[in-house]
């Protein structure tokens, strides 16, 4: 009997030790956060919880999520948390969006979320709202809104100036277009920010970058001229087409891409910047690739011809 009795008990602390390597495990790839769902499923009992939660092994942090042994320091656990209390479709927005994307220098609390249906959370102020895919992102394996939804939802809570900034620093940074945002002033009208954003967001109807940008590539074809390198980052920096050999940068101006005179001096920095890394900015409109296109392929050339020799 009493050799039969050890290894009952022998089992059940193997069991145990099993089942909490297991949480550890769900912990860290959950920067130190666990659902109480996922506890139940892993085979922890509603009483070993409570117990748990007793003794500080698990931390309530918000309805149905607990902190593994002590509470993340870092916002950016902590906000992770916060989409975890909220459901698998949440994601960072309005404030928290914008210090991810670097336009806010400090985390506020409470962290916001968005969601396709309102979940009310202590400790995380909710927005409710119907988001596609081209509205959210991923920014340091953290669910956030785009940057253009995040511009949009934090349009209403900034100065003039302020809003100026961000709309720099998000197309400088994170490639916001000037398309993506007449995207979602087209989808949401209504939106409290729509307003305020839809100068910025210039006059969206005609070519689309993306069009500008394969009648470049046809152009180049016709002519025989190089094949460029479309999208192409440098230094985190989209542009538009890029040749690599030559070092020279192509930009596609149309008035509906590039509208504004927010977008206008944001186009200026930016190709100050990329002379200063040695990749000068040569930029080509729409008018003249469809009225001259002949002048316009024997010019390219000539461009090329001279960043090749230099």
């Amino acid at each position: 009997m009493f050799c039969t009795h050890v290894r009952v008990k022998s089992t059940t602390l193997i069991v145990e030790d099993s089942v909490d390597r297991r949480i550890q495990a769900l912990a860290n790839r959950q920067r130190g956060y666990v659902k109480r769902a996922q506890l139940l499923a892993l085979g922890l009992g509603r009483q070993t919880i409570n117990r748990w939660v007793a003794t500080g092994r698990l931390v309530p942090i918000h309805a149905g999520v607990y902190a593994v042994g002590h509470i993340p320091r870092l916002p950016e656990d902590r906000a992770y948390g916060a989409l975890l209390a909220c459901g698998a479709r949440a994601v960072l927005s309005h404030g928290s969006a914008a210090t991810l994307f670097g336009i806010y220098r400090r985390w506020d609390v409470p962290f916001e979320v968005t969601t396709p249906t309102k979940h009310a959370r202590n400790g995380i102020r909710t927005h409710r709202a119907a988001l596609t895919r081209e509205d959210t992102a991923m920014r340091e394996g953290l669910r956030v809104t785009s940057p253009a939804r995040t511009f949009l939802d934090i349009a209403p809570r900034l100065s003039d100036r302020q809003l100026k900034y961000a709309f720099n620093r998000l197309r400088l940074d994170h490639a916001l277009r000037t398309d993506q945002l007449g995207d979602v002033l087209e989808r949401f009208p209504g939106h409290p920010g729509a307003g305020r954003v839809k100068p910025l967001a210039g006059v969206r109807r005609g070519p689309t970058r993306s069009r500008l940008e394969r009648k470049f590539d046809a152009l180049c074809k016709r002519y025989g001229l190089p094949e460029p390198l479309l999208n192409h980052k440098i230094n985190g920096v989209e542009l538009d087409a890029f040749f690599p050999e030559h070092g020279l940068i192509v930009e596609i101006d149309g008035y509906d891409v590039h509208a504004g005179p927010a977008s206008f001096e944001l186009d200026r920095d930016r190709d100050a910047s990329m002379l200063a890394l040695g990749h000068p900015t040569v930029r080509i409109t729409e008018e003249r690739m469809d009225n001259a296109p002949d002048a316009e392929a024997a010019q390219f050339r000539r461009i090329l011809a001279n960043r090749r020799a230099a």
